[in-house]
């Protein structure tokens, strides 16, 4: 798997993974390359100076040895000569024979003679060589460099091995770009600004002593990014304020395009990474490894240093070759060899310590958790999310070269830097000029701005003095700052989907100048907090899961501070009225439920709403009238829409609403009216259409305050002819029914403005249509009708726009009649227009 090249290289690999080396892999790599060094410094010897100089041992000295490993001691130092006599000995003879003798003497060998020449003294010295030394003796160098190359690459296996190298390579990328990021300069940069105005405050506090920022009054609450849920009452913690003015460093668009590619590849690489633990697991086994293979090293060299001396003796069997069996022989290199051997020895003990340590380091404890608990605590950053598996690892690693990495790392895994950085993107992009572009005037005729899908809020939205509406729509985080109070016109806001954070100056001026607001959601803690403060509220919407798990968290006993509400809307799923409702029972006059399709059980909290005017309770599944609803004396509208009602015979009850005016119960499954409903005296519009009657009750036209009917889409047959009666009627829908004739009576109703009868079976238009003078709207389309009477022309107030009829029809009018209607109507239409 390692090739000779990578083997060479890997002293380039240091500087690329230093990150991850930790300080006893470096100190490791130290003692790596000083056993390289002892590797060749001892080959080195070995190659230039390492011999054995051998002697044969004679015949008598073989049979006094007996045999023994050493016959004859190694000599350090000879006390007499080789002829027997003291050195000493010529000087007690006279001066005049002494020189005799060293004149007239010849040079005589010393020692015992052999039969041996040099070139046989060659032969046995290699021979011996190889016969007489131990094998440690003569590949030591070898082995120390073989164990050094083997823990060398060991050491960096996880590093190259496939299932790790391309992961390391792209976090230690990644580690380097943003530790070098400029985006991180200034995100740490901010954070020293806020903690020194955060010392600021605190020390003009300390001097002043303790104040709230707000009063204690109900009315001066703080607001709060986060809601704080106690089980009695709402709190909130003051949101912090981020100083204003310029930032410390400006980012160029080039460096926050970089920014957010890192934030994606930190994203992409977090969620490749934590779902495994095999680098870390990798790293223990090459540990592990490391440390088994030094122990067996250690054990087997400590054997073999015993065998280490400067005499042996040699039986090299070559007796036919010499005349000699027997060698004796030494080892200049002996001495050394045994020095270079110990330290070998102890720094491979000192490599196995460093082993065990960092086994020890990697089961102290757990290193698949890495919590950014410090950063958090010294940053602005409080989201940044811990890891896990070997991501987390990895940042472990990293920590054991230098903290500032992984602090500066964390900045990229919080949501809040990359929201800060989009800000700011935005904020180039988004203009003033550009967003003035965008304004528009709504059907209310008011300048309205909606911003859809941003990264977040733009600041040039605070110097619109002139808007009126903001819509914020599916906006990740929105903050609004202190600046809001210059948008002296803006009366409402729409929060879709937004997390919204307010200032305190900016709560301020919306708690005094907010008069409508819509909050859609999808979890119930994404509503603000400060919502339930705003006490010039007019209108509040809310739109979202509040199902009765739910009730006690959403803070709705907060809203009896809501003192200037008149209107609620709930577009949820409730299971019941919530009873805190009804501290709003003195002021609010508009109560609306949206409940798609759950059913409300339980409805008796409105009997306390007195003050309510107008009450809708639409796609609740109710089967009845509530009879909750007939003690709200002040109720003027009631809309029922969407439930499930196949009868009304409560609807007696209704007579003691005195000023209930309109009644809505549309898109049910109502089958018959009850004869009774002429009690409600006071009733002036009624809606009933897409239901099931077949037969409308007499008693139905009794009613004297009459003015809108709507009875379409349902299976009448027959209008009673009591329907004359009605003398204020103005609007008579009865579109998408069964009906074949026209009853005369009907005309009578001159007040009529609007009669649609579209998608009957009625065969004859009655020239007593031309009674109805007052009638502007006029729909016969999608019956079976030859002709139209002429009297229609005498409906001078008919608008051909909204007169709907087959083209066909037009040709059967006479012509003058045609004519002057037509000019008629345009004129009308001008007029109108």
């Amino acid at each position: 798997m390692f090739t000779l090249t990578e083997v060479a290289s890997l002293n380039d690999i240091q500087p690329t993974y230093r990150i991850l080396k930790p300080w006893w892999d470096v100190f490791m790599d130290y003692l790596g390359f000083v056993m390289l060094m002892l590797a060749i410094f001892a080959g080195t010897m070995q190659l230039t100076k390492d011999q054995v100089a051998c002697l044969p041992v004679l015949e008598d000295s073989n049979k006094a040895s007996n045999t023994n490993s050493y016959p004859i001691p190694c000599p350090v130092e000879s006390s007499t000569s080789a002829l027997g006599t003291a050195p000493g000995a010529t000087r007690d003879l006279p001066d005049k024979a002494a020189n005799e003798i060293s004149i007239s003497a010849e040079p005589q060998p010393k020692g015992r003679k052999t039969n041996l020449d040099f070139q046989q003294y060659i032969f046995v010295n290699q021979m011996c060589y190889h016969v007489a030394l131990p094998w440690y003796s003569k590949y030591f160098p070898y082995l120390v460099l073989i164990h050094t190359i083997v823990l060398m690459v060991s050491s960096n296996f996880w590093f190259k091995y496939p299932k790790t190298s391309s992961k390391i390579e792209h976090f230690v990328s990644i580690l380097g770009r943003c530790f070098e990021s400029p985006w991180t300069t200034k995100a740490l940069s901010e954070t020293a600004c806020e903690d020194s105005e955060e010392n600021k405050q605190r020390l003009i506090a300390g001097q002043s002593g303790p104040k709230s920022l707000y009063s204690d009054t109900q009315e001066d609450r703080a607001s709060s990014s986060q809601p704080m849920l106690g089980n009695n009452s709402l709190k909130f913690s003051t949101e912090k304020i981020v100083p204003e003015g310029p930032s410390m460093t400006i980012l160029d668009k080039k460096d926050g395009e970089q920014a957010k590619a890192l934030f994606e590849k930190v994203r992409t690489f977090r969620a490749h990474v934590e779902d495994s633990d095999f680098i870390y697991k990798l790293y223990v086994v090459q540990t592990f490894i490391k440390a088994l293979k030094l122990i067996v090293i250690l054990g087997y060299t400590s054997t073999f240093a015993a065998e280490i001396h400067f005499c042996h003796i040699c039986e090299p069997k070559i007796e036919y070759l010499t005349g000699y069996d027997r060698f004796f022989c030494t080892h200049n290199m002996a001495f050394m060899l045994k020095k270079l051997l110990f330290t070998f020895m102890a720094i491979i003990g000192l490599y196995c310590v460093m082993c065990l340590y960092a086994l020890f380091w990697l089961f102290r404890r757990s290193l698949k958790e890495y919590s950014f608990e410090k950063v958090r605590e010294e940053s602005s950053f409080s989201d940044i999310p811990d890891v896990k598996n070997d991501f987390a690892f990895l940042l472990h690693m990293v920590d054991q070269y230098d903290q500032l990495h992984s602090k500066r790392f964390g900045i990229f895994l919080s949501e809040v830097s990359e929201n800060k950085l989009r800000e700011i993107s935005l904020n180039h992009e988004w203009t003033l000029e550009k967003l003035r572009q965008h304004v528009t005037c709504n059907a209310q005729d008011k300048q309205e701005l909606h911003l859809f899908m941003l990264s977040g809020l733009p600041n040039a939205v605070f110097d619109l003095s002139e808007l009126e509406v903001l819509k914020l729509e599916l906006i990740p985080e929105v903050r609004i700052s202190v600046k809001v109070s210059q948008m002296t016109n803006l009366q409402e806001l729409h929060l879709y989907n937004c997390p919204a954070k307010v200032e305190q100056t900016g709560f301020t001026f919306l708690r005094d100048h907010l008069r409508c607001l819509h909050v859609k959601f999808t979890d119930v803690t994404e509503i603000p907090p400060w919502v339930y403060l705003l006490r010039s509220l007019r209108e509040l919407y809310l739109i979202g899961s509040l199902n009765s798990e739910h009730n006690k968290m959403i803070g709705l006993e907060s809203l009896k501070d809501l003192r200037h509400l008149k209107t609620l809307y709930f577009k949820s799923n409730l299971n019941k009225i919530p009873t805190n409702l009804t501290d709003l029972s003195p002021h609010l006059v508009k109560l609306v439920v949206h409940n798609d399709g759950t059913k409300l059980v339980v409805l008796s909290s409105l009997k306390k709403m007195t003050s309510l005017r107008e009450l809708e309770l639409h796609h609740c599944d109710l089967e009845r009238i509530p009879h909750a609803i007939f003690s709200l004396t002040n109720l003027q509208e009631l809309d029922l829409k969407s439930n499930s009602f196949r009868t009304i015979e409560e609807v007696i009850s209704f007579q003691h609403l005195k000023r209930l005016t309109c009644l809505k119960l549309w898109h049910n499954k109502i089958i018959d009216i009850p004869p009774n409903i002429n009690q409600v005296k006071n009733l002036e519009s009624l809606y009933l259409s897409y239901n099931k009657l077949e037969t409308l009750p007499a008693a139905l036209f009794y009613l004297p305050k009459l003015r809108y009917l709507d009875l379409g889409y349902n299976s009448i047959s027959l209008i009673p002819v009591e329907v004359g009666l009605v003398q204020n009627l103005q609007h008579f829908d009865i579109t998408g029914n069964k009906v074949e004739v026209l009853p005369k009576q009907l005309f009578r109703c001159t007040k009529l403005k609007v009669l649609c009868m579209g998608k009957n079976s009625i065969t004859i238009l009655p020239e007593s249509i031309g009674q109805l003078t007052q009638l502007v709207q006029l729909d016969v389309k999608g019956n079976c009708l030859d002709h139209l009477p002429y009297q229609l022309s005498q409906c001078r107030h008919l608008n051909k726009s909204l007169f709907s009829v087959e083209d066909h029809l037009f040709d059967t009018l006479p012509i003058e009649s045609f004519q002057d209607f037509m000019d008629f109507s345009v004129s009308v239409a001008a007029k109108s227009a």
